[in-house]
């Protein structure tokens, strides 16, 4: 069943026949398909990798209005795989790149800008306005911020999601059916998944899963059949296999069972592990021009490199001491705690983690993280060194 109701449906004029003249000769879509394709309000949420395909293919699809919320800004490293943006798109905002280029595709379409980071207090009144919500995200407080205000609002949640070879999508709260957290109960511990950004992507897969995303969308609309409702798509890229798994609604799921005890939207950074819990040390940074000021006075400082080998072959970093992340408690016994420690990785994400990894070990030597990490010793300090 469409969530457009006839209400709202309106005639085509003969631009339209003529433009999405292949949908109407489907007798699936056909006239009143278009028409709701026409009606449907679509929230795009992200408008990267997967965001990119979903926003392009619904533009030339018809459906009447787009809304898409991010608050980046288009770096080089994203057009590798966000085909939704352009070379000379380099530091526009993205929702302002893809409005260009949704009005490009289609100059009928509504386009919606939510220039805004999606937080706890603005969710609900965004999502209330659309009848379908895209999931384009790259982290788990979003996607469970996304899963709770489609339940509470009973919007469908087309989901995917992509990590250097495998994506998998799937659509939650859809006809009954389960939502993101009958899937996934609770989040990995923070620091066992890496972001794209971190553990790489290829890029043709974003525009797989998304496309599919895009599919099951336009499905939704127009009342289709066979939507991914308690189904989830897994696509291995590097093999060229899809396997389906069935997901059940879990009748104890805090916020879709039967006796719900979440009844508004939380705080998904400290609920994923992101945030600091009350009590715990804050954890100390040092900027890329101040560690290349202490190098340059001679300080001791032990320089600790939690990246993987082949990222380290892409951008090696002067006098570090390679420790794998996971390696970090067992080898608590190498640092000297009467010298300043400073971890780095990519972006200052993961060395955030060797740090809490080595202070669980009772470590009380002074540590501190490179904040934004290599990428900011290759923006600040040495400009030779390439940012990936």
């Amino acid at each position: 069943m469409s969530p457009i109701t006839d209400d709202r449906l309106e005639d085509l004029s003969n631009d339209e026949i003529s433009r999405y003249s292949r949908h109407l000769l489907l007798p699936e879509v056909g006239i009143d398909g278009q028409r709701r394709l026409k009606a449907a309000r679509v929230l795009i949420v992200g408008t990267g990798g997967l965001g990119s395909p979903i926003a392009l293919y619904l533009a030339a699809a018809g459906v009447g209005t787009i809304g898409v919320a991010d608050f980046d800004f288009v770096e080089a490293s994203n057009l590798q795989r966000q085909i939704i943006h352009g070379t000379r798109d380099i530091d526009r905002p993205k929702t302002a790149s893809a409005r260009d280029r949704i009005k490009g595709i289609n100059p009928g379409a509504n386009v919606v800008v939510h220039n805004t980071r999606l937080d706890r207090e603005n969710a609900l009144d965004i999502f209330k306005d659309y009848d379908v919500v895209t999931d384009g995200t790259d982290n788990y407080q979003t996607r469970y911020l996304i899963n709770d205000a489609c339940v509470m609002l009973g919007i469908p949640n087309v989901y995917g999601s992509i990590y250097q070879f495998e994506g998998q999508a799937s659509v939650f709260n859809a006809k009954g059916g389960p939502c993101y957290r009958c899937l996934y109960p609770a989040p990995p511990p923070p620091g066992l998944v890496p972001s794209c950004a971190e553990g790489g992507v290829l890029g043709v897969l974003p525009g797989i899963i998304g496309t599919i995303q895009a599919c099951e969308t336009i499905k939704i609309i127009i009342g289709g059949a066979g939507i991914l409702a308690g189904r989830l798509l897994l696509f291995d890229a590097w093999e060229m296999k899809f396997r389906e798994l069935r997901i059940d609604r879990d009748p104890n799921c805090p916020i879709c069972g039967q006796n719900p005890t979440i009844h508004e939207l939380v705080d998904y950074e400290r609920f994923c592990g992101i945030s600091l819990d009350s009590g715990e040390k804050p954890i100390d940074t040092i900027t890329a021009s101040e560690l290349k000021m202490r190098m340059d006075r001679g300080d001791p400082l032990q320089i600790i490199d939690i990246r993987e080998p082949h990222e380290q072959a892409i951008a090696r970093f002067p006098g570090a001491k390679y420790i794998p992340l996971g390696q970090m408690a067992r080898r608590a016994e190498e640092f000297d705690p009467r010298i300043d420690a400073v971890f780095l990785c990519k972006i200052g994400q993961r060395s955030i983690f060797a740090i809490r990894a080595l202070r669980g070990t009772g470590y009380e030597g002074r540590l501190l993280n490179l904040k934004d990490g290599v990428n900011a010793w290759a923006t600040e300090v040495d400009k030779s060194l390439p940012r990936y």
